[in-house]
């Protein structure tokens, strides 16, 4: 009977101990996605204290996956860029707890753990803003030269674009206004080369360019806008002349060339008398 209630009360303080850890072990809160050109980071807020956090990630229908180098770590963040590929799936979380002040082994069911939000980096990174430059064409259009945004992806070595990330899918709106005034016009270009036409001649105009991928839902299909540029683009003097500036020039080219044929003549005709007026006083009587 004894030996019966020792085994019986040491079973009870054995669960009692385990229900207190349990409870004082904190879980993981408010966990979050940030992603920006696919630099995609898990975050979750902590109560100060001695544990550790293991995050493992899984796709739908697959199995909890490692990720090395989020295991037992006292940060609340773990970049999971590098292991969220394919890029255009379904991700979860889950950011187990960890008491370091239990001697006995926990099984992984044991420890609290919050599971994420899912997150799909193809659809939902952040796309920062984009720099480019203008060049002027001629008199009405205008090339936009669109430099790719770098992700932070690297593969074989290589720092991939978002254009090698999202190819087809990764569009820019050109959006454009005349210097000085509010109407603005835009441009979705397929490529990072763009032209920009019918603009009134010797209008200056300020450009905005921002990333555009009209594949994904609306609230993420256009990155962050680039700063303005505007170009300063000289009158064209000849194209603004109204019809009755145009008949007036010519009058007044026609008048010069009728002025300067006759002050030739009359030239021609003075040389002309004076060497007739020479050769006759030359001549004997």
């Amino acid at each position: 009977m004894t030996l019966r209630w020792i085994l019986h009360l040491g079973i009870s303080l054995s669960a009692l101990i385990i229900s207190t850890a349990e409870a004082s072990t904190p879980k993981a809160e408010n966990v979050h996605w940030m992603s920006l050109d696919f630099k995609t980071v898990l975050i979750w807020t902590t109560t100060p204290s001695g544990h550790t956090y293991t995050v493992r990630y899984f796709e739908k229908d697959k199995d909890l996956e490692d990720t090395p180098n989020c295991i037992k770590i006292r940060e609340s963040e773990c970049d999971l860029s590098d292991l969220l590929q394919p890029f255009n799936r379904s991700y979860i979380a889950d950011i187990q707890t960890e008491s370091e002040t239990l001697d006995y082994d926990y099984t992984d069911e044991d420890q609290p753990h919050t599971v994420s939000p899912p997150f799909n980096p193809y659809t939902e990174s952040n796309i920062s803003a984009v720099t480019f430059t203008l060049k002027n064409v001629n008199n009405t259009r205008v090339h936009v030269n669109i430099t790719d945004p770098l992700s932070g992806i690297h593969s074989r070595g290589k720092q991939l674009t978002i254009r090698d990330i999202l190819k087809k899918d990764l569009k820019y709106k050109i959006s454009y206004h005349k210097s000085g005034s509010t109407g603005k016009k835009e441009v979705i270009s397929d490529s990072s080369q763009a032209e920009v036409a019918n603009l009134d001649p010797g209008q200056s105009y300020c450009f905005v360019v921002a990333a555009f991928i009209p594949s994904r839902p609306k609230a993420t299909q256009q990155g962050a806008l680039s700063r303005q540029l505007c170009l300063q683009r000289g009158s064209d003097v000849l194209q603004e002349l109204s019809l009755e500036a145009w008949i007036l020039i010519v009058l007044t080219v026609a008048t010069i060339i009728i002025i300067a044929a006759i002050v030739l003549y009359c030239k021609c005709c003075r040389h002309r008398n004076r060497n007739l007026h020479t050769t006759q006083s030359s001549s004997p009587i």
